[in-house]
């Protein structure tokens, strides 16, 4: 990135912060929403992913941390912001087809994994957008998008399309940004691991000004996140369903880009 033109520079430090604003405002989306616009700038995948996968597990440990506090400050009778049996049931399921993806154990087509998800996604976001939250109403259904989106986790970092509703469907709203924190710094710790052990380069030095960026849209975002809460359980679901839509439609663009090329 040393190379980079200052434009290009200018650009990538704005859509971190983009991307920290997506990530604290809605628990979901910091990568998938941003990943396609900073190829664009410099298409370099292998330098962006570990970045990102540093931040991610960096904010979502602090503001993990933060809701402890805050949870011990309050009066004793106060559940707190993550619900640990659904992280429990969740990463039971994700935990070994992530451990697959990574290996490389078992390779489904991209196309084919693709198109499912990003269908999944549109039917949820449409009928979060339209506050008629779909829900499957079945255990086999839900673990089996959770297990799909442990392997995509494994091959990439947007796991969030196929965990989002089922953590929607089966937490409070409330606790849905901290325990999907909670369980993207599990698997992005895997992920990173990863990295680290085939040799990729973390990219060290460009978290001495990337970082700051993330972090301007991560204060932002904890904002809007707050404003969320506040308003009514319709604006949050339609919120919920609009983040999804946009990583859904980004997906598709980004398929359909790769297929015309």
């Amino acid at each position: 990135m040393a190379d980079l033109a200052w434009w290009q520079m200018t650009l990538i430090g704005l859509l971190f912060v983009w991307g920290g604003f997506v990530r604290s405002g809605l628990g979901f989306g910091g990568a998938v929403l941003t990943l396609p616009f900073l190829l664009m700038v410099y298409n370099a995948p292998l330098v962006y992913l570990p970045i990102i996968s540093v931040h991610l597990l960096f904010f979502s440990g602090l503001t993990i941390v933060q809701a402890h506090v805050r949870a011990r400050g309050t009066a004793r009778s106060d559940p707190g912001t993550v619900n640990w049996p659904f992280l429990r049931y969740a990463l039971a399921l994700m935990l070994v087809p992530k451990l697959i993806g990574v290996a490389g154990v078992l390779t489904l087509p991209a196309s084919v994994v693709s198109s499912f998800i990003f269908v999944v996604v549109g039917v949820y976001a449409v009928s979060y957008i339209l506050q008629r939250p779909f829900k499957s109403n079945s255990r086999r259904v839900d673990a089996g998008l959770l297990m799909l989106g442990g392997y995509v986790s494994g091959t990439s970092l947007i796991a969030a399309p196929l965990v989002v509703p089922v953590a929607a469907s089966r937490v409070a709203r409330h606790e849905l940004r901290d325990t999907l924190f909670v369980l993207w710094f599990v698997l992005v710790a895997i992920k990173l691991a990863a990295f680290a052990w085939t040799g990729v380069d973390l990219q060290w030095q460009q978290h001495l000004w990337l970082l700051p960026c993330a972090a301007i849209g991560h204060v932002l975002g904890l904002r809007f996140h707050a404003y969320t809460l506040r308003a009514d359980t319709a604006v949050f679901f339609r919120v919920l369903g609009v983040g999804l839509l946009a990583v859904s439609l980004v997906g598709l663009a980004r398929m359909t880009s790769q297929l015309l090329h």
